[in-house]
């Protein structure tokens, strides 16, 4: 959902990565907007990469506290534009989009349970030189008795354009309601090529042969190794609140990239 904020915008609070770029950036922003408590800010400005604004939207996830961030970094996707006149006029003006995160819930060969949340998506990788062997089972219903791939991935529309797409899987409008479920490196059956799966769904993977054949799952940047079997769903009691320059929100960085290839 993408919404305008109706409450005025007046106190900023800015987070960085640890470049000097950004620390410098952070510095300059802060003499001339001035740098308020993070609870106390209408805001939270991320001043860094896409790395520093996934880690800034699962630290403030539930805290009602929208995010903007401004790219200085390397990718920056997830930043609109760094410029540092008129910043509280263009971030008035910017567009919100609420983000709701998957839930992973991994139990590993010990049977310990482990729970993470993920922004983009959750994956699973082999460990070592095997394929991985693995079934896949959504809303209680076997899909797919057997998966030999390196791996397999359960990505967002926030995430369809991180490491979803570079293992071959479709773009996700922002706002669509669903989820996208796509191989790493398939092997048997060779021709599959993943599943476009609504919001709603749950979506179970077992790990066959895990002794042999061991593999590791991650939720954004928290991994939990040797697992026997994952369960994510998207969390919709879970949000973070990003925003965009209305002319580069998320939707039109999606359709560029979409016409890109």
């Amino acid at each position: 959902m993408t919404t305008q904020l109706a409450n005025p915008i007046n106190k900023l609070s800015f987070v960085t990565s640890r470049t000097a770029e950004a620390r410098a950036a952070r510095d300059h922003l802060a003499a001339l907007y001035g740098n308020e408590p993070e609870d106390e800010a209408d805001v939270i400005v991320a001043l860094g990469g896409d790395g520093l604004m996934l880690e800034t939207m699962h630290r403030f996830m539930n805290r009602k506290k929208p995010i903007y961030g401004m790219n200085r970094g390397s990718v920056g996707f997830l930043m609109n534009e760094y410029a540092e006149e008129g910043l509280l006029d263009r971030i008035r003006k910017a567009v919100t989009t609420t983000i709701h995160p998957l839930r992973m819930e991994a139990v590993d060969m010990e049977g310990e349970v482990f729970t993470a949340r993920a922004i983009n998506e959750v994956s699973m990788l082999r460990q070592t030189y095997q394929a991985a062997k693995l079934r896949v089972t959504v809303d209680t219903r076997v899909r797919l008795e057997e998966l030999i791939c390196d791996g397999i991935l359960v990505a967002t529309p926030a995430g369809s354009t991180a490491y979803n797409l570079s293992a071959h899987g479709p773009l996700l409008p922002i706002n669509s309601p669903l989820l996208a479920l796509t191989p790493i490196s398939p092997f048997r059956p060779r021709r599959w090529r993943g599943a476009l799966l609504p919001n709603r769904s749950r979506v179970v993977i077992d790990v066959l042969e895990g002794d042999k054949r061991p593999v590791s799952a991650a939720a954004d940047h928290i991994e939990i190794r040797n697992v026997r079997s994952v369960c994510v769903e998207e969390d919709q009691d879970s949000q973070s609140l990003v925003m965009f320059d209305p002319d580069h929100g998320w939707d039109e960085r999606i359709l560029t990239e979409m016409f890109r290839y």
